[in-house]
């Protein structure tokens, strides 16, 4: 869209606010309830609207007036964001930032002009809601008489295509085990790279390395899924196409943290659009979209009497989706192979500083100029394992190599008109580093949670710059509600519109946006779990007018800065029969507050409570300084036991203070050093959950009191495995580990 296209839509806009009732007006109602589904073999919740998962698709022409009524049946509140839409700041649908919650029984109507055109989506913003049902396409549609309609391309028949994922578990569990760094959903994947494996695999020094590095075992993506769905199916028919065919796929990414690599059975793909926004056509063998993007393509049927296979598979290749296309024998398409895990640790490692952070690769890695799918999957993907069939036809198989293979990268996006800003308006430059914590699952920008920063302050008329670097190990899809931003990308004034940039580790990135439409608008990571971590921020213009939906914006900013900074809880106990012991601890972005406890049968092993709160400090969190309480009961008979430094201690009950410090070693290792107020004085190494295979783990204390433990889990389930352990108090001990 060119500028002088974009200032017309705004202006558009605003008329339509006031008398836009004279328009075309498209009505849908939405009941938004719970249900019951069963994707993988087991009944769970899930919430529907208008009775089906995905929700139904709502499908307008630009300059329609959109008016979606909304009936809230749930026992909680809810709402709906419209994805990459131009609308009034107040109709956006963030919960506290543009407007409050639907309570639950009531009813609240959205109701805009529709100044634009393209494939987008449309989610809750509520919440994890968005993971468990509550996300659908949302199509646009352009005039017949538009200047920019492409024949060949508009004029195709579409099938709007949702990408999804499920899981078994609770969203809010699935939050609370990754911040507990629960690796259930590793072991589930096959992807726990143990030492074991390591050795196996070659990689031993390349996994120690990793470890020295302070890092946690490499994955792209934190979630384990039971299922993928395309169009809420795992698998799915379109017979009504035909040989000759050309069929326009209008894709949306609705998954909560999920990237999909795009492939197609009967050939090429001609990506046409990309975020809501023409492209120049580009024909591709392969592409991967973010969480949150939108592609549209244009595939053809070759053949007759032959269904072809339009597959998803998640960036972590554990299963797949699919879609055929045509009627008849089924042609697959090759699978891409299994992720080489190791071999990628060890790229990792050479990107990594020994603080855990990435090295900023500088202008190699900026905007654009390296296709960076090269650098995080150099691996063959046109070969591999492909599913058995007896009707299936192995001849169009692709077996090319990769590179004959084209992958799709920004830097081949082009839009078909200028989108230069206005070169007279005035230049806000911003920087933001993206930072995260794998280990405690902490996602930031700057370092910074919402909840420790305040809106960031624009003027209208503006150009506003943002240069994005990630520091981080993951990939993330950052996503500005409201605007279209062009990415320098190399194609100059015809640099392409988004609306969602994904930015890889090390990657350096700048978008530019003309602010032109006032009020709070929403910027963060669209992987679900990231951005209720707290990676995200808030634009919002300067002298604005009031939102009528948010009478206390004050109040309803905090309750959102509070939803990206809550505690999550997490407790483990170890029945023995040599004892009990175990812990539980409730953690946010910063602060600790933990308990642990050891419980001896025989008053001569005695009890034993330690409690310490503390606070996370710096980038990586390293360190914790905290302080703490013990108390313990252990029949001594007036045997006092001394540790290393000659103190001792000969009361059977003991109740003090403390004030000490945590700080995480190379390998992981924790140091732990803490005074009491009785001048006792204690250092304690220690780690747990050292992965020795898939599910065997080992773990290992000593301290100065000349106590030390070691012990093994097998994990059995997400809650429960078996264990053994040594301890210098309570000997030899064989149970059962129950964890929350």
């Amino acid at each position: 869209m060119t500028n002088y296209k974009y200032c017309l839509a705004v202006f558009i806009l605003i008329l339509s606010e006031h008398f836009g009732y004279g328009q075309n007006v498209v009505r849908y109602d939405l009941t938004v309830t719970d249900t019951i589904v069963n994707f993988s073999g087991k009944e769970k919740r899930a919430i529907a609207v208008n009775g089906q998962i995905p929700m139904p698709t709502l499908t307008f022409t630009e300059g329609d007036i959109a008016e979606i009524v909304v009936h809230n049946k749930l026992k909680e509140g809810t709402s709906l964001h419209w994805h990459g839409v131009y609308l009034p700041n107040k109709e956006d649908g963030v919960p506290f930032l543009t407007q409050m919650p639907i309570a639950p029984n009531t009813t609240h109507t959205y109701r805009f002009p529709i100044i634009q055109n393209g494939t987008h989506w449309y989610h809750s913003h509520s919440g994890l809601q968005e993971q468990i049902g509550m996300y659908g396409s949302l199509v646009l549609k352009k005039k017949d008489t538009d200047p920019t309609f492409r024949e060949g391309i508009d004029d195709l028949p579409t099938v709007p295509v949702i990408l999804s994922e499920w899981t078994d578990i609770k969203p809010e569990n699935v939050h609370r085990m990754l911040h507990n760094a629960n690796d259930w959903g590793g072991i589930k994947k096959g992807t726990v790279q143990s030492y074991s494996e390591a050795i196996k695999a070659g990689h031993f020094k390349t996994k120690l390395e990793n470890e020295w590095k302070r890092m946690l075992a490499m994955d792209v993506s934190d979630v384990y899924y039971d299922k993928f769905l395309i169009n809420g199916k795992n698998v799915s028919q379109l017979s009504q196409f035909k040989a000759g065919d050309e069929v326009r796929l209008r894709i949306a990414n609705g998954g909560a943290s999920s990237y999909f690599w795009l492939s197609y059975a009967g050939g090429k793909m001609t990506v046409v659009a990309n975020d809501g926004n023409d492209i120049e056509p580009v024909e591709v063998d392969r592409l991967i979209i973010g969480v949150s993007e939108t592609y549209d393509v244009v595939v053809s049927i070759p053949q007759e009497g032959t269904a072809y296979e339009f597959l998803a598979t998640p960036e972590d290749r554990t299963k797949s989706a699919s879609i055929y296309l045509g009627n008849g024998i089924i042609q697959l398409k090759s699978r891409m192979p299994k992720l080489k895990y190791f071999e990628g640790m060890e790229m990792m490692n050479g990107m990594m500083n020994m603080d855990g952070s990435m090295d900023d690769m500088g202008m190699d890695m900026s905007l654009q100029q390296m296709d960076m799918n090269t650098v995080m999957y150099p691996e063959v993907s046109g070969s591999g394992d492909m599913k058995k069939d007896d009707n299936m036809d192995h001849s169009g198989h692709s077996m090319k190599p990769a590179q004959d293979l084209v992958t799709l990268n920004y830097g081949m996006l082009k839009a078909p008109h200028p989108t230069s800003l206005p070169k007279d308006a005035p230049v806000r430059e911003l920087r933001f580093e993206l930072t995260g914590n794998m280990n405690r699952y902490v996602w930031s920008m700057d370092n910074k949670v919402l909840s420790e920063t305040d809106k960031i302050l624009i003027k209208k008329g503006e150009n506003v710059r943002i240069t994005l670097y990630n520091g981080s190990m993951m990939r993330h899809p950052m996503h500005l509600h409201g605007h279209d931003f062009r990415v320098l990308n190399g194609q100059g004034e015809y640099a392409p519109l988004k609306n969602v940039l994904d930015i890889m580790p090390m990657e350096t990135d700048t978008i530019e946006f003309l602010a032109n439409a006032e009020g709070d608008w929403f910027f963060h990571c669209h992987i679900l779990y990231h951005m209720m971590a707290g990676m995200n921020r808030v634009f919002s213009y300067e002298q604005q007018a009031p939102n009528p939906y948010l009478p206390d914006k004050k109040w309803a900013y905090k309750k959102l800065q509070k939803e990206s900074n809550e505690f999550h809880f997490m407790a483990e106990n170890d029945f023995a029969s040599n004892g009990n012991d175990g812990r539980a601890m409730l953690q946010n972005t910063r602060w600790s507050i933990g308990t642990e406890w050891r419980l001896g049968y025989h008053d001569d092993h005695g009890y034993e409570s330690e409690t310490h709160i503390g606070r996370y400090i710096g980038k990586n969190q390293w360190f914790m300084p905290f302080v703490g309480f013990d108390w313990r009961y252990r029949k001594t008979e007036g045997m006092a036991e001394k540790n290393i430094f000659g103190q001792g201690n000969t009361k059977d009950n003991r109740a003090v203070l403390s004030i000490g410090a945590e700080y995480t070693l190379p390998l992981l290792l924790t140091l732990q050093g803490e005074v009491f107020t009785d001048g006792y004085v204690r250092f304690q190494l220690m780690r747990e959950d050292i992965p020795i295979s898939p599910r065997l783990r080992w773990a290992f204390m000593i301290n100065t009191d000349k106590e030390y433990m070691t012990g093994f889990k097998y994990i059995i389930t997400r809650n429960l495995g078996i264990s053994t352990h040594y301890d210098s108090d309570m000997g030899f001990g064989l149970g059962a580990t129950i964890n929350y």
